[in-house]
């Protein structure tokens, strides 16, 4: 009786651990459908997938994570904000809601929002390279309004000027400047 309790026991732990290994799988193949749907420009049905996934596994993170940026590329920009902050305050140390929730900050102009959740990115993984670079473009923007008010306030000032059109030439689109820019003569 010994022996059939040990073979019933070990079968259970290896159906569990079948069970567990077979749904991560389809937790990965759900990712990848809606990361697919995200990329191909298809968010209403990204959004679609992951609310009917999120009925299965409400507190997935991922599939969270995934349902915030398909609001955010439909223009749901609170629903969105609402889904990171949830995330960022029921897992604080994921670094990517902290990231995507400074992006719709950013394109808010609330820049010292956008700054404060990149730090908190960046602080939770220092070798989070995106995260690192979205900070330098806050950095890059406060810099750019300090110059202003500078302007505004002394506005006979050339290093300032000079600052100021760094900043803008770095933030204006390439085919921007080169529009602006006088075509070189060719001999």
């Amino acid at each position: 009786m010994k022996q059939v309790r040990s073979t019933l026991s070990r079968l259970l732990r290896l159906l569990a651990l079948t069970a567990w290994l077979g749904a991560g799988m389809a937790h990965a193949s759900d990712y990848a459908e809606i990361t697919q749907l995200l990329k191909s420009g298809k968010a209403a049905e990204a959004l679609g997938k992951a609310d009917q996934r999120l009925t299965a596994a409400p507190r997935d993170p991922q599939l969270r994570f995934l349902r915030g940026v398909a609001q955010t590329d439909l223009g749901q920009t609170d629903a969105a904000i609402t889904t990171f902050t949830q995330l960022i305050q029921e897992y604080p140390e994921l670094p990517e809601p902290y990231n995507n929730l400074a992006v719709i900050y950013a394109s808010q102009n609330q820049l010292d929002k956008a700054r404060t959740a990149l730090e908190m990115a960046v602080r939770n993984n220092p070798s989070y390279a995106a995260a690192h670079e979205n900070l330098g473009d806050i950095y890059a923007r406060l810099a750019y309004q300090a110059y202003a008010k500078a302007q505004q306030m002394e506005a006979n000032n050339p290093t300032v000027k000079l600052k100021q059109a760094q900043l803008r030439e770095l933030f204006q689109p390439a085919a921007a400047r080169a529009a602006a820019k006088p075509a070189a003569s060719r001999p």
